[in-house]
């Protein structure tokens, strides 16, 4: 499902994506708000397309203004633990990890998915990339299904 919104100009790329973290205090009072604030709060969405001959639009966020784009919420990679990890099932995220430095700590608390949500697997993608969990955890990398 695509939508139109505004987002900042240095942003408005086809195929970046970004989660949406709901509205600034900055944004009291600016004429565009019906049309830049029409996202759902942490989703995780994909730029699908550019709107050609838009106008670049002044905006208090973002110093070089936003343009018109349209989005479609994305899918999230995420690790899960492995008893659960099965595309179609349901699972969640095993919980916070302080260790930062892991080349898996962005698909363990990744950008657009909750510790106490549950969210359906698209696909199993197949190991993650530490070698050994800190935490011991048996986790398995999968694709959650972009939101509707």
């Amino acid at each position: 499902m695509t939508t139109v919104t505004l987002i900042g100009t240095r942003l408005a790329d086809v195929g970046r994506e970004f989660v949406y973290e709901g509205e600034s205090t900055d944004c009291e009072g600016c004429p565009y708000r019906g049309q830049c604030l029409n996202l759902s709060e942490g989703t995780r969405y994909r730029v699908t397309g550019i709107r050609e001959n838009a106008q670049t639009l002044d905006c208090a966020v973002h110093d070089a203004g936003v343009r018109a784009v349209e989005v479609e919420p994305a899918s999230v990679p995420a690790n899960v633990p492995s008893k659960r990890a099965y595309a179609g099932s349901k699972a969640s995220l095993a919980g916070p990890c302080p260790h930062t430095e892991c080349p898996s700590h962005g698909y363990c608390v990744p950008d657009g998915a909750d510790f106490d949500d549950e969210r359906v697997i698209d696909q199993v993608l197949g190991e993650p990339p530490h070698e050994t969990c800190a935490l011991d955890r048996d986790l398995t990398l999968v694709e959650f299904r972009a939101e509707e």
